[in-house]
């Protein structure tokens, strides 16, 4: 049987000792374990599972886009730039600290293959282990999901890839090691492939953290959908060059009803089971609604019966397997002594995207003036009729729930601390003060809402620990103290959850004019209610993709949408993003009010290249694969 290598895991050379070694230094020392040493038990197979598991490409909390997954050891001090500050959801605190997509985001290839490797060895070996029949084809239905899943990270980023099925041995010829690309087309249908040999050897997992039927179909789904968008939009980006005219990138419009087809089915699968709804459907308020979703995200186990398909847990604190989202994205007041907070910036355009339940249907951008025109961002005028507010939070009443389940606003609460986010103050000759304080009477009134920069969360000009957008970050934060130190968070990860297939399922039907339009439609209200709309809107491409964007915003899911709708240079291009100021206007007589301001934000006008639809394959000098389009 072949030899192992290159398994890193501290924990298989544990296993060692637990599978028969009566006297630990007794061992010779070797670098090399053989499928007898690792699968020896059912916990040395379960061991070397989690190993690839945990490997997979899941975008979860500790998924970073240079960095790349699991980044989550000692120090990982990328000063929190995520997946979202490339999307226009968000922006960072220090404005142009993310810069724009290159060459060296969302790369992954070598660790790609690397896991493939271990996955065929594994398919390789499962007939050879001493368990029963049954639990052999579990186990080959979860490589096949495993496999999928590889599969299905290498071709959104590149396109066509080299399909290994087998696990590959060298034999010192490095020329029998290489492996061409298959075409796009191939590599999309290998991995669906894959998917359906899943769904057909496993069941369901009471855990949700393993591959189940399930996961295998919401899969599908989410690869399906994929596909289908590149072949009925690549055209809004056309390319040339050999690996266009060989297909190994780019997919045929013709193609795109067929995936759209079976993304429909793969999702109708799952909701036609009767194994999930989604979490507390039908609230009785708004305000009902942001806990029920906010709880959720703080720790997902709440929806295992019901809305949740796949896990990712981070039970254990500290380096390799805790997280940093709360220590990174916190608001300034509710740092705990961490140095670096604030980091996550929600956009002004993206809190415009929520409805209002008074107008459902359409998006309600936040009206700051009488006549007001939301396109101004020009500042401050003195003579602009400003709508104005006892409260800063009162300008967001009436929004969708979901909002203030992901949002922190100004002057709203979370921990039981009032968030204070103030960028100015309208002295009483009707002038902006920008710095310092302004005394009216008896009373002083400071430009950021207090004079100590512990007491408020935004606008102070030099501090990269203040949100620079109006806007504070909430979705997946521990509503517990901030634990000063690196990963300390234990936040679990809803990978899969019935809500994303509901969406699938309505934008394939949307798009193509296949499949059961009420059922579509149905789906696509179904989150909206429990959102606590009580409307029905009629299924239509823009409602979907606007109900997809806040439902799963900040779910790292936002990058991908853009990139298989190739809408990314629509968006971007030549666009700064937008921030909403809120200030104390001291004119006319106490108490005051808050007005708000749409500003442009002080940073660098967005750019994406076309070619970065496709990332770079590395190393083609000596792996001789046709390199993507305009490398």
């Amino acid at each position: 049987m072949k030899n192992i290598q290159q398994m890193k895991l501290w924990s298989l050379f544990v296993l060692l000792i637990l599978v028969g070694c009566d006297n630990a230094l007794d061992l010779e020392p070797r670098d090399k374990l053989t499928p007898d040493e690792v699968f020896a038990t059912s916990a040395g197979t379960q061991l070397y599972l989690a190993d690839l598991y945990n490997r997979l490409p899941i975008e979860d909390l500790t998924f970073f886009p240079t960095q790349g997954f699991n980044y989550n050891e000692s120090n990982p001090n990328n000063n929190g730039i995520c997946s979202e500050m490339f999307t226009g959801t968000a922006t960072h605190s220090n404005l142009n600290a993310p810069g724009f997509i290159t060459g060296s985001h969302y790369n992954w290839w070598g660790d790609a293959y690397k896991l493939i490797r271990d996955i065929n060895l594994f398919i390789e070996i499962v007939p050879t282990l001493k368990v029963n029949d049954q639990q052999k084809a579990l186990y080959l239905g979860e490589a096949s999901f495993l496999r999928a899943f590889a599969y299905f990270g290498l071709v959104k980023r590149y396109g066509g890839v080299p399909i290994i099925k087998q696990a590959q041995a060298f034999t010192g010829d490095l020329e029998a090691l290489k492996v061409p690309r298959n075409t796009e087309k191939e590599t999309w249908d290998f991995v669906l492939s894959e998917c359906e040999v899943a769904a057909k050897a496993l069941d369901y997992d009471v855990n949700g953290r393993r591959a189940s039927k399930w996961a295998a179909y919401g899969l599908m789904s989410r690869a399906a959908l994929h596909a289908a968008s590149v072949a009925k939009f690549g055209s809004k980006n056309p390319m040339t060059g050999p690996a266009v005219d060989a297909k190994l990138v780019g997919l045929d419009p013709i193609d795109a009803a067929r995936y759209y087809q079976i993304c429909i089915d793969a999702s109708a699968a799952i909701m036609d089971s009767n194994k999930f709804s989604l979490y507390k459907p039908t609230p009785a308020t708004a305000e009902e609604a942001t806990e029920n979703i906010r709880s959720m995200f703080e720790n997902p186990n709440v929806a295992l019966t019901s809305e949740a398909i796949l896990i990712k847990g981070r039970t254990i604190p500290g380096n390799g397997t805790g997280n940093n989202y709360d220590i990174w994205y916190s608001p300034n007041q509710l740092k705990n002594g961490w140095p670096s907070p604030g980091r996550m910036n929600p956009t002004l355009e993206f809190v415009d995207t929520y409805e209002s339940y008074a107008n459902p249907g359409v998006s309600a951008p936040i009206v700051t003036a009488v006549a007001d025109n939301i396109n101004d961002y020009n500042g401050f005028v003195k003579t602009k009729a400003y709508l104005k507010f006892d409260k800063p939070q009162d300008i967001f009443a009436g929004k969708d729930a979901r909002l203030f389940a992901t949002v922190i606003v100004p002057g709203s609460q979370f921990k039981g601390v009032t968030i204070t986010i103030q960028g100015g103050l309208i002295n009483p000759a009707g002038t902006l003060v920008t710095t310092g304080s302004v005394t009216v009477g008896a009373s002083t009134y400071y430009v950021f809402g207090d004079s100590n920069p512990f007491n408020f969360s935004g606008f102070a000009p030099l501090a990269s620990d203040h949100t620079k957008t109006g806007f504070s970050f909430k979705k997946f934060l521990s509503t517990k103290p901030v634990v000063n130190g690196w990963n300390q968070s234990t936040t679990d990860f809803m990978e899969m959850r019935y809500a994303e297939i509901l969406l699938n399922y309505a934008e394939a039907v949307a798009e193509s004019g296949l499949g059961n339009v009420a059922k579509a439609t149905t789906a696509l209200n179904a989150t909206r209610r429990r959102a606590a709309f009580t409307t029905t809107i009629p299924l239509t491409v823009t409602n979907v993709t606007r109900e997809r964007t806040v439902e799963l915003a900040f779910e790292n899911k936002r990058y991908w949408d853009l990139i298989r709708r190739r809408e990314y240079q629509e968006k971007f291009n030549n666009v700064r993003q937008k921030a909403l100021i809120p200030m104390l206007d001291l004119r006319g007589t106490a108490p005051y009010k808050y007005i708000f301001v749409r500003s442009n934000l002080n940073m660098n006008n967005q750019l994406f290249l076309s070619k970065y639809y496709y990332k770079e394959i590395p190393g083609i000098a000596l792996n001789g694969l046709i390199q993507n389009p305009q490398y």
